[in-house]
């Protein structure tokens, strides 16, 4: 397994991911996560499903309110299909430090584990998390 994102495949249908849906139990909280620890901004929103679309001006995230969030089930990555978790690309290894700083601050986020390299020797570091919600998500950067 590489480290760097492989080039743009010629034949391919798809170019990128254009949004992530997530269903979380408190719409909220994950829209203060994602504004006030990760600095993105409100790019819209459906109040009567009630939905948050956020942005960080390259990657878009819609965040769903489950019907019912106390009787929702957590999700289990041993156990569950699904997203496994969210990473997110980050700039270089001050970026990373301060996304770690701020995420580790913010209210209800749990940290799976401290930045550092994904392996002996490679050049991406990263953390990982769980935002108010419980969903997984991963912060990476690759060193040149």
């Amino acid at each position: 397994m590489t480290n760097a994102m492989p080039n743009a495949v010629p034949n391919a249908v798809t170019r990128g991911v254009h949004h992530v849906g997530l269903a979380v139990p408190d719409l909220p909280a994950a829209e203060h996560f994602f504004v006030e620890a990760l600095g993105w901004s409100v790019v819209g929103g459906v109040p009567s499903y009630p939905a948050v679309f956020v942005s960080d001006g390259a990657t878009m995230v819609t965040l769903w309110r489950v019907a019912d969030p106390g009787g929702a089930a957590p999700f289990d990555r041993r156990a569950h299909v699904g997203l496994h978790h969210l990473a997110l690309g980050v700039a270089d290894h001050a970026a990373l430090a301060l996304a770690y700083e701020r995420v580790r601050a913010h209210p209800g986020v749990m940290i799976e584990f401290a930045p550092g390299p994904m392996r002996e020797g490679s050049s991406t570091h990263h953390f990982i998390c769980a935002m108010p919600g419980g969903i997984r998500l991963e912060f990476a950067t690759v060193s040149g």
